[in-house]
């Protein structure tokens, strides 16, 4: 079972994130009142908004800084000495100088790219990853993307054929809804099992992100990777039957292109977005008033929805031309 509430790797770009701000609010140099933006905390260090919101979140779960009752989060640690925070102003945004996050593993800084690459053109046909011509047009060592490779295996997004060619077979109406009948067989039950472990305050942040994804959709920067992870695996790590979780994490490359929901290839209509966020909504409504069973008849309804969403997905790539493949890709 994954501790929900466990420290970032110190190694990722959150976890880096993390620590600088916390280093910031604990040397006085971010003081209380002082008001956080997702945007401005990705601009200062150079990197993507999903960093910065995990890292963001962390701090707000060690109650170092809370949500702000306008935007962003405000910082509630330690202040410099005799300094004070006067609660008829409003909270002061923060200035962060600029300071570049360094060292990004190599693996880290290309797998974005390629993984956003493949799944373009999974959807038009089988698609092959050449090592040496992924390693030309990255400027990296065949070991990074060895590394990377086995990385997207472990969420069945790659696997090796006969003759020890990295592949990615098409994603075909077919194999989705093989896969989601799986998930809708599996994740009630799996939702059923974790509701006793799982701790009330960690269903009321997910509601409140998910929520948060609500207010205003679509915003700029938006992404589905922690919504989806919230309900999807970090809940769902709590359920006691490991078995299930196991035959789940076949079906995470299912997430993979919900990374890209803008995108011409991958996009879903926003309406229907929007209409999932708000059944993840209803789940957490329904765990929180101590009814899993009904939250299970929902997820449950949620993934047979989500299986007509992906079918959505697929109608509207038909009408598309594929775009050129990089020369590390060949179609199969």
């Amino acid at each position: 079972m994954n501790d929900v509430s466990a420290p970032m790797d110190a190694r990722s770009i959150q976890g880096r994130a993390y620590e600088l701000l916390k280093g910031m609010i604990d040397e006085g140099r971010l003081q209380a009142g002082e008001r956080l933006l997702e945007a401005e905390v990705a601009k200062a260090f150079g990197i993507s908004r999903s960093p910065a919101r995990h890292a963001l979140r962390l701090l707000c779960e060690d109650k170092l800084i809370r949500e702000s009752a306008g935007r962003g989060y405000e910082v509630v640690g330690r202040a410099r000495a005799g300094s004070r925070v006067q609660a008829i102003r409003p909270a002061r945004r923060a200035v962060l100088e600029p300071m570049q996050i360094l060292s990004v593993p190599q693996w880290e800084r290309m797998y974005g790219e390629l993984e956003r690459e493949l799944c373009t053109h999974m959807i038009f046909s089988g698609v092959r990853i050449v090592e040496e011509r992924v390693a030309e047009h990255f400027a990296v060592s065949r070991t990074v993307v060895r590394d990377v490779l086995a990385r997207m295996h472990s969420v069945g997004l790659v696997s090796k054929d006969a003759l020890g060619h990295w592949v990615a077979p098409q994603v075909t109406p077919a194999k989705t809804h093989h896969l989601y009948e799986l998930r809708w067989l599996l994740e009630p039950e799996a939702l059923r099992q974790a509701a006793p472990h799982v701790p009330a305050g960690y269903v009321e942040r997910a509601r409140a992100t998910a929520v948060d994804a609500l207010d205003g959709f679509p915003r700029e920067g938006f992404d589905t990777d922690v919504v989806e992870h919230d309900l999807h695996v970090t809940l769902l790590s709590h359920c006691p039957n490991e078995d299930i979780l196991h035959a789940l994490a076949r079906t995470r490359v299912l997430f993979v292109p919900t990374r890209y929901l803008f995108d011409p290839v991958l996009h879903i209509p926003l309406d229907l977005i929007e209409d999932a966020l708000r059944e993840h909504v209803h789940i957490y409504d329904l765990l929180l008033t101590r009814r899993p069973a009904q939250a299970a008849k929902a997820l449950y309804d949620h993934l047979r929805h989500a299986d007509d969403r992906w079918l959505k997905r697929f109608q509207g790539a038909a009408a598309l031309k594929p775009s050129a493949m990089p020369p590390y890709l060949l179609a199969v």
